[in-house]
């Protein structure tokens, strides 16, 4: 590069009237980036990527389409690229690779991510079920339980044993947490069987994903970019919002503070933004508010990137201090108003109509806003984007491949772990309940007693009379023996 263009700390985006840059230190006050399809979201992207990755800041997106991947192979300097460096003053330009790893929930295009139900939690697992707020309480009944009675929920299985659990009893709970409603627990049961049918077992279990193996560097300094292929996640939008969430949430929870750093540790893309917000419920509004706002002092920087600058919410949108706008069209109302709201979140410049430059735009070019200085918005310049080092467009699957075995955590996930946890628990104590009810009730029904249970409860009479339980049994009907007996297994049972 020019040294021109070139400067330590920051990665030069492209050039307007001067060269348009994002200070490192400033990048952890998270961005947006918008625009319509096709307007060049994807190469921007791209270009952030690489850059924040040849600076030793590992970077973790989703890709949506598959086109990210080429991060992973050197481009070629084609016509319209070496074209547009000439125009932007990238005199020294060369092709690249970036270290690279490749994820997938489904671990099809890359290693497994999985988590267990526990990590998850009520709130993010209510999110992805498309629970009611009546449902979502019984839920949280399941995982109290679960927590005091020492059940480890794991996975999907686990949760439907649990849930089974507490519905048998029902009227127990109730007394202690409200009610425990048949209709919902119905209702979870069915939502987390059409879960599993959306292939969302996979993502829960052991071993569990290692946030730190997001933040990892290369031998030469780079930072790792990780890829999680969303092809097939996208087509269940409300998984793909909530399991992003997830990860921004654990990232959260996870890092240490370390407040106003010369970088960031990790730089975060959440592509399609909009499924994150739709139809979002207060509480998980909230908890995507707090995570922002927060995760900052982490040393993590959030960039949304969306269609529409409308999609995020006014709470969200005033913590995203970088912006870059591609084009937008403006044929309906609504698209007039996005229009207007994006020109009205940039610093204006006199020099440019910021609202009508927004539909002028061509492909490749696009309204830059960066923070400077002490934290202070730059004047939003119209700028030419400048074109990424590595490889505009997929990769094969062979070459995909071929990566994924030379990852620093091949072997590490991609085998799945099942230890034993609530499901198998609470099948084992059904069994011993069962086998105690069919001993005692073989003995209640023989008119003897010599069972611990009987001896216990019942004792024996004075002077070796007969006990009180035969007594009992003698003169009570078999049925109300069964009850009696049924009930205090299952009582004892609980209580271990």
């Amino acid at each position: 590069m020019s040294q021109s263009v070139l400067q330590d700390g920051k990665i030069y985006l492209g050039t307007s009237v001067k060269p348009e840059y994002l200070d490192l230190k400033l990048a952890n006050r998270h961005g947006l980036i918008t625009g319509a399809t096709g307007t060049g979201k994807t190469v921007t992207l791209q270009v952030l990527a690489e850059g924040f990755s040849k600076n030793g800041v590992p970077v973790f997106a989703a890709d949506i389409k598959g086109d990210l991947s080429g991060i992973a192979k050197a481009g070629e300097p084609k016509d319209f690229i070496v074209k547009r460096n000439e125009k932007i003053g990238l005199t020294e330009y060369q092709n690249q690779a970036y270290p690279t790893v490749f994820w997938d929930v489904f671990g099809k295009s890359g290693h497994p991510i999985r988590t267990t139900i526990l990590d998850m939690g009520p709130l993010l697992l209510s999110r992805m079920l498309e629970l009611n707020e009546v449902q979502e309480g019984v839920l949280n009944v399941a995982f109290r339980v679960a927590e005091e009675e020492k059940l480890p929920l794991l996975d999907l299985k686990d949760l439907r044993a649990q849930i089974h659990n507490i519905g048998e009893r029902g009227k127990e709970l109730s007394m202690k947490y409200g009610n425990v409603a048949t209709a919902s627990i119905g209702a979870i049961q069915r939502r987390l069987l059409v879960l599993e049918e959306q292939g969302a077992d996979q993502f829960f279990g052991e071993p569990a994903l290692d946030i730190n193996d997001f933040m990892r560097v290369s031998m030469d300094g780079r930072g790792i970019v990780n890829l999680l292929a969303a092809d097939q996640l996208m087509q269940k939008p409300r998984l793909y919002g909530t399991f992003l969430l997830w990860m921004l949430t654990k990232l959260w929870q996870t890092l240490p503070e370390v407040g106003d750093q010369p970088k960031p540790k990790l730089v975060f893309f959440f592509d399609e933004a909009h499924l994150l917000f739709d139809e979002a419920p207060k509480p998980l509004l909230q908890r995507i508010e707090q995570v922002a706002r927060l995760i900052r002092s982490k040393g993590v920087g959030v960039y949304f990137i969306t269609q529409n600058p409308l999609d995020v919410p006014d709470s969200v949108s005033s913590q995203l201090g970088n912006r870059i706008q591609h084009q937008l069209r403006a044929f309906t109302p609504k698209e007039q108003r996005a229009v207007k709201t994006a020109a009205e979140t940039f610093r204006p410049n006199p020099d440019i109509d910021t609202e009508r430059t927004i539909l002028d735009l061509g492909i490749g070019e696009a309204l830059v806003s960066m923070l400077e200085n002490k934290g202070e918005p730059s004047m939003v310049q119209r700028t030419l984007i400048r074109p990424p080092e590595g490889q505009i467009g997929p990769l094969t699957d062979e070459e995909r491949a071929t990566l994924m075995k030379r990852s620093p955590v091949d072997g590490k996930y991609d085998e799945a772990v099942d230890r034993e946890s609530a499901h198998e628990i609470l099948a084992k104590r059904a069994e011993e309940l069962a086998a105690k009810e069919a001993e005692l009730q073989k003995q209640a029904n023989s008119g003897g007693t010599g069972s611990w249970l009987g001896n216990v409860i019942f004792g024996r009479g004075p002077r070796g009379g007969k006990s009180l339980g035969e007594q009992a049994v003698s003169y009570a009907s078999k049925s109300i023996m069964r009850r009696l007996v049924n009930t205090l297994v299952r009582s004892i049972m609980r209580g271990r």
